[in-house]
């Protein structure tokens, strides 16, 4: 028998409920992190987007990629992280986003595959971590995580 689908909105509610468990600081690296499937729950890309996106050069889609990670504090993950941490200022909220994106980007940029795979993870996270020192262990292990998967 098929099990009925949870909602788009339902959906959300669970991804926003599990990542409020957590400080706000961690919340918005929860959330970011699972950005792809949050924006896929609201729509988004549109099928307008999608073919405006096809049609960008590489140089075009590297300067938009850049500029949706620059103002990512600007966006829906801004009621994402909202959502999770209602009492939170709403400068901490955007700042807390500022800071996870920051964070994926350095953990990005420390990743060389000289090593063993699972060692360059681990340290690139380490390398990471010590620039960003306040999040939790579990998010420690999540980015080297999400490091591995992307980078594999």
């Amino acid at each position: 028998m098929d099990e009925p689908q949870p909602s788009a909105e339902d959906e959300l509610s669970a991804i926003i409920a599990k990542a409020a468990k957590q400080p706000l600081l961690d919340a918005a690296y929860e959330l970011w992190r699972q950005r792809y499937r949050l924006e896929t729950i609201a729509g988004r890309p549109t099928a307008e987007e999608v073919r405006v996106n096809r049609s960008l050069t590489m140089e075009q889609f590297g300067v938009q990629y850049r500029y949706e990670r620059d103002h990512a504090h600007e966006g829906p993950m801004f009621g994402y992280v909202k959502r999770a941490h209602p009492r939170a200022d709403d400068q901490a909220i955007r700042q807390a986003i500022i800071t996870a994106v920051k964070f994926e980007d350095a953990y990005n940029k420390h990743f060389d595959l000289n090593a063993d795979f699972w060692d360059c993870v681990v340290r690139a996270v380490a390398q990471a971590a010590r620039k960003y020192p306040h999040y939790l262990e579990t998010t420690y292990r999540d980015a080297r995580s999400d490091l591995a998967y992307y980078m594999k």
